[in-house]
């Protein structure tokens, strides 16, 4: 086996491992074990368990915002908002073990690749297209950043709920996520208050 066949080796092994377990309860040796190699053998590709995790987790979100950027091909804000939450919920059936790793806390002490860090950057985005469909429509664009949050989130979430559930099918919650998104939006209250503070 070559040097890259046995580095991608040790990647397929790792990432099974560490969906199934997470990253506290896998351990290099049963890695090395599995894969036929000795413990060192892991460590000169890797450095250690969590240089691999680290591989294996960047290798996902470039998957992932892969899979959500090559979906985005309307320039109408509810066909993105559907291949969106079409492209997310696709990635998690076609890659689940990939999905259960991206969802889990991260132990590397860093802000970057994790999935709240991919989810920013897609709310960032989205952030975009808000702001003009704000500004078409007369609403304060400023606040954009707040309504890119909640839509990204809601479709996290209801991901996440997804991976276990897997009922509905996609497009049954796919059409439930855009029927809530977008209704609610085509319905803004230009200036909304809470009722409470009414009283």
């Amino acid at each position: 086996m070559t040097g890259k066949e046995r580095r991608e080796q040790l990647l397929t092994i790792a990432r099974k491992l560490f969906a199934d377990r997470g990253f506290e309860a896998t351990s290099i040796e049963e890695i090395a074990t599995r894969a036929h190699v000795s413990k060192p053998v892991v460590y000169e590709h890797f450095g250690g368990k969590e240089g691999l995790y680290a591989v294996v987790v960047d290798r996902e979100m470039r998957h992932l915002l892969e899979t959500i950027t090559n979906a985005l091909s309307s320039s109408h804000p509810r066909i993105l908002l559907e291949q969106v939450a079409l492209a997310l919920l696709t990635y998690i059936e076609d890659e689940t073990d990939g999905f259960r790793i991206l969802v889990r806390d991260s132990p590397v002490a860093t802000s970057a690749g994790t999935f709240s860090s991919l989810i920013s950057d897609i709310a960032s985005q989205a952030e975009h297209i808000l702001d003009e469909e704000f500004k078409r429509r007369g609403y304060e664009s400023k606040l954009a950043g707040i309504y890119s949050q909640a839509l990204v989130g809601m479709v996290a979430l209801t991901g996440q709920w997804w991976l276990e559930a897997r009922k509905p099918n996609k497009e049954v919650v796919a059409a439930h996520l855009v029927n809530l998104a977008w209704n609610g939006l085509s319905n803004l209250d230009a200036k909304p208050r809470l009722r409470v503070a009414e009283d």
